[in-house]
């Protein structure tokens, strides 16, 4: 299971940044202490953006009734995360050549400073403090005997990002590459990557087409939402279909991750909260099924439910437990044929999740010695 820090008294101070912001924060005891402070990236000018990455964090430590023990923070790849060096970012087009944030940090501030990816941190912010132990309480309420220790982590937004936590651990790769699920095939569209299905511009995009107007006029997906809601004014059909597209997509891309990962799936990012709207189609996409030979060929050994629907929830905390018979023995011992998993929507809220990840990671770097 993942390691809890709940009664830790050291302090990290944390960054989740983006595009647009850097958001600051200061997490003790898996609780939010200081933030979060929004500051603007500054995204095209390098000396402005660490200026306000490190006003930032000053902002933070003043603010703080004790110093920090390190910085941990969150950046979009591609990156080198273990030596803190920031890559080629479309978002962030300033760091482009590379540029070594984490040792800048470390001796501006005198303390260890951790990088990682803002996907990575959220599913392991989830594990530790979310969704993890949210459905395992469920489990255990319901008389179950069942427990995950796996989860799979998506983040819908500007981008579509990916993170793994397997049996307590951040899963990490050898080239700091793990989970870049942006990169699998797009179900719709296989000569493009998924993200063209799964983000922000799809949903503007399918809006607009469907509409019959130019994309820029498009609306943002919130607003998308509401009118695919009944609750503003705007073609209906036109954003029930962007967000059931979005859903067909990234059931898919869940589908091919759970092959590998086998765990539960929780989903973050600015679009989150449109799940009325994509959530049954994405769960559909993750039950689908292949053609072989005429018989159909489940896509997925477990059955896929949704915990924000009553039905499926039931279904999912049900137990099958029997027992059977140990050959040659008059022993007995339990057995559950019924293979299942569960998705559902961040507990923490996604900037919350990445700051309690982030966190999380620091302390246990530092335990490593």
């Amino acid at each position: 299971m993942p390691i809890r820090f709940d009664d830790d008294p050291r302090i990290v101070m944390t960054l989740d940044a983006g595009g647009t912001n850097l958001k600051f924060s200061a997490i003790r005891g898996n609780r939010l202490l200081v933030g979060p402070i929004s500051i603007p990236s500054e995204a095209d000018d390098l000396a402005r953006c660490l200026g306000n990455i490190v006003r930032g964090f000053e902002d933070v430590r003043q603010a703080l009734p004790a110093p920090p023990v390190a910085i941990s923070f969150a950046f979009p790849g591609p990156a080198d995360y273990p030596a803190g060096i920031i890559g080629d970012l479309g978002n962030l087009p300033a760091f482009r050549g590379g540029v070594a944030l984490g040792p800048m940090l470390r001796e501006k501030f005198s303390i260890p400073a951790f990088l990682n990816n803002d996907g990575d941190l959220f599913a392991y912010g989830e594990a530790i403090a979310g969704f993890l132990p949210y459905v395992n309480d469920l489990l255990e309420k319901a008389g179950s005997s069942k427990r995950y220790r796996n989860l799979f982590g998506v983040t819908l937004g500007t981008g579509l990002g990916g993170g793994i936590v397997r049996n307590g651990e951040l899963f990490l790769g050898d080239n700091s590459a793990g989970a870049e699920i942006w990169l699998l095939r797009n179900k719709l569209d296989p000569s493009l990557n998924a993200e063209e299905g799964a983000s922000i511009r799809a949903v503007r995009r399918v809006y607009a087409q469907r509409a019959g107007i130019p994309f820029e006029q498009a609306p943002e997906p919130r607003t998308i939402f509401e009118i695919g809601m009944g609750h503003s004014e705007g073609h209906r059909e036109a954003a029930v279909e962007a967000y059931r597209r979005l859903g067909e997509v990234a059931g898919d891309v869940l589908g091919q991750a759970l092959t590998l990962v086998d765990g539960l799936a929780v989903i973050g990012g600015g679009i989150a909260g449109a799940h009325p709207l994509f959530l049954p189609a994405l769960v559909d996409a993750m039950n689908g099924v292949y053609e072989r030979g005429g018989n159909p060929l489940r896509r997925l050994i477990p059955r896929a439910f949704s915990v924000h629907c009553p039905d499926q929830l039931e279904d999912f905390l049900a137990s099958e437990v029997r027992e059977i018979a140990v050959p040659g023995s008059a022993r007995k011992i339990p057995y559950d044929p019924f293979k299942r998993t569960a998705v559902g929507i961040s507990r923490l809220g996604t900037s919350q999740a990445v700051s309690i990840g982030a966190y999380a990671f620091a302390l246990a770097e530092l335990g490593r010695g």
